[in-house]
């Protein structure tokens, strides 16, 4: 544990905020803000709109007390948004929900068991379904660890980030602590894309990681999604930003066991052809792929990676440990 963790609330008295963004989705906020308020423990709700101009500050201002309303008067994109939800907050957890996301009914009640079971957390994350727009489920993230609720260390997060082994997930899978969040210095307003999971690295320098095994959140898989009109190669591109600010943050009895950073950006290029070969953007993938196709190296990574995603997937779920 590093040496500016603060002292935290006890659990019995922990209080949520709900922050949700949201930019010209008034028909898909409206599920986003009732899974927040079906909430079986009593919550927060926050609602940042990036200057919408669909009638969303009508709707959600119709909720009164329910809800605290926060208009940006321009479109300060997902971050500001974020950074003026977390400001206007008064609990000492902050979940975060896009719009086009929704939350379990008891995923808050949920979180707050879990980090019964480790105060000294400032991060806490859960599976999730993707679905579609008419909220059938397509899929569903992985386990993270053993049993039911897993939580890591803050000396092991970095290490277990950068191999892949520790995947947060995306905001709605995801709630942080709001003092941890301040100290890490909130979203990065430079950055357009993954906002989130550099948002997560500088985080977890402040405590130890939960996972709960179960899935309390859900995610919409559809064609306005943002990360839907992200071209591949600017995905690589950010993705190697990751890993690179990751890298350098691993804690120091992990290090002799570090693939050198430049076998990973070979992994990544790998990876990101692969991609996408599978959308039979046959140009891309040899623009991608070539210049790592001869690392024997990063071709190892790679069945690594793919080695312990079906491992994942396949691995049963535990009762309660520690580790």
């Amino acid at each position: 544990m590093i040496a500016d963790v603060v002292s935290c609330p006890s659990v019995s008295s922990l209080s949520f905020s709900i922050v949700i963004t949201t930019y010209n989705r008034l028909t898909l906020l409206k599920r986003a803000i009732q899974s927040a308020l079906d909430q079986t423990v009593p919550c927060e709700v926050i609602v940042v709109d990036n200057a919408s101009t669909d009638g969303t500050q009508a709707l959600v201002k119709s909720l009164g007390k329910q809800v605290t309303y926060v208009r940006n008067s321009t479109n300060a994109n997902h971050a500001g948004a974020v950074n003026a939800g977390v400001d206007a907050a008064s609990g000492d957890w902050i979940k975060l929900v896009d719009d086009d996301d929704y939350l379990a009914v008891d995923c808050v009640e949920e979180m707050m068991g879990a980090i019964a079971l480790n105060p000294q957390s400032v991060i806490c994350s859960c599976q999730a379904a993707q679905v579609d727009t008419d909220g059938v489920e397509l899929s569903r993230t992985p386990i993270t660890g053993p049993g039911e609720v897993f939580c890591i260390s803050q000396s092991d997060i970095h290490y277990g980030m950068l191999l892949e082994a520790v995947p947060f997930g995306t905001p709605i899978q995801v709630a942080v602590r709001r003092d941890a969040f301040l100290m890490s210095g909130g979203w990065d307003l430079s950055m357009t894309s993954c906002d989130d999971i550099d948002s997560w690295i500088r985080v977890a320098e402040h405590g130890d990681a939960l996972f709960i095994n179960k899935c309390l959140a859900y995610r919409t898989v559809w064609p306005g999604g943002y990360d839907q009109k992200i071209t591949l190669e600017r995905r690589l591109k950010t993705n190697m930003l990751i890993k690179e600010r990751i890298y350098s943050r691993v804690d120091e009895k992990h290090r002799a066991a570090l693939p050198k950073l430049s076998t990973i950006n070979q992994y990544l290029h790998l990876h990101w052809a692969i991609v996408a070969l599978k959308r039979k953007q046959l140009g891309t993938t040899a623009a991608l792929g070539l210049p790592s196709a001869l690392s024997p190296k990063a071709w190892q990574l790679l069945r690594q990676a793919i080695a312990m995603r079906k491992q994942k997937a396949a691995a049963p779920i535990e009762k309660v440990k520690l580790a």
